[in-house]
């Protein structure tokens, strides 16, 4: 089977959830230091379920596609069912064999979700895409 499946291509190519909420709960970015993927996660929890969620970022075919499919599965499920996903859920969503190497693109997004999910004190929230790196000072 193809590492880029015809799957992962498509949401490569036309990811689900890409772009940013205006007032999300939860903000939160994770980053991935070994291949430079980067993701922005905006969630908005309503009656202690996932009501919306967009992602904004960069990264390789295998983490944009998983972000999208994981996003997809998320919407409209309870905090407790998102948070007890496990990395053989995301494998499961990708459909093809993920290596050892390309376990952590394949898991960024389930990360940040996980993560955005624990965040107790929202009124942190940072509107400025953190992901951007600064222009230098010419």
């Amino acid at each position: 089977m193809d590492l880029y499946s015809e799957k992962i291509l498509e949401h490569y190519r036309e990811p689900h959830h890409k772009g940013t909420l205006s007032k999300p709960t939860v903000r939160i970015v994770e980053y991935n230091p070994l291949c430079g993927d980067v993701v922005q996660l905006d969630v908005d929890i309503k009656n202690d379920r996932i009501h919306d969620i967009k992602f904004s970022g960069s990264g390789c075919a295998i983490s944009q596609a998983a972000i999208s499919l994981l996003l997809d599965a998320s919407i409209g499920k309870s905090k407790k069912a998102v948070s007890s996903l496990k990395p053989s859920d995301v494998f499961s969503l990708l459909e093809v064999p993920i290596s050892k190497a390309r376990e952590k693109c394949a898991l960024l997004g389930l990360t940040a979700l996980q993560k955005a999910l624990t965040i107790k004190d929202t009124s942190r929230i940072k509107t400025k895409k953190l992901w951007q790196r600064k222009k230098k000072k010419q």
